[in-house]
């Protein structure tokens, strides 16, 4: 009996493990832009930059598919409601915030994904002193019907649309490649 029980226990288990494992997004997107700075200056400029692009509902201000935000209150949770330039409309939960970056999850949207969790950022650069970083990361799931590739074009569009749009804005930047944009050949 005690090793029925065992087995039991131990099969149960591991479905647990299975089921806990399934449920983990399996498709992460991430977008990164390197601005260049003064030096002597890095904490100021960063804490400036995100003033400009970190607010909850700033991404209004620059993601050129965002036509309004509305940021709402239900208890404790914060939300924002996102319309779109084509009408639709993204539900997200701020999930937890820091000094220059912010979590957040998708509750409803038009998109072709699902359990969706993504941090924005503006750190300051790893190896460079004269750089700060806009980062924007999310790990998801194709929606039911959807396919990785459909979700992930998706997504990585989303992003890229936005950190090129900041780059635009706030300029002297350097995308994902290295390559210094347009508006850095003054």
């Amino acid at each position: 009996m005690r090793r029925s029980v065992a087995l039991l226990m131990m099969a149960t288990g591991g479905l647990a493990f299975a089921s806990g494992a399934a449920s983990a997004a399996s498709l992460v997107s991430a977008k990164k832009l390197e601005i260049n700075v003064d030096e002597t200056k890095t904490e100021a400029e960063r804490k400036a930059l995100w003033e400009k692009v970190g607010g909850w509902c700033a991404i209004k201000e620059w993601h050129p598919a965002v036509a309004a935000c509305e940021e709402s209150k239900e208890g404790a949770d914060t939300f924002r409601t996102l319309t779109l330039q084509d009408g639709g409309k993204i539900k997200e939960k701020l999930v937890d915030t820091g000094a220059t970056s912010y979590r957040y999850a998708i509750i409803e949207s038009p998109l072709p994904v699902k359990n969706y969790e993504a941090q924005f950022s503006v750190t300051p650069d790893d190896d460079d002193l004269d750089e700060i970083n806009v980062s924007w990361s999310a790990t998801y799931d194709p929606a039911d019907g959807k396919d990785d590739k459909e979700a992930r074009n998706t997504i990585d569009g989303i992003f890229k649309d936005g950190i090129d749009s900041i780059a635009a804005k706030y300029g002297n930047a350097k995308g994902d490649d290295g390559k210094k944009d347009d508006d850095d050949k003054k």
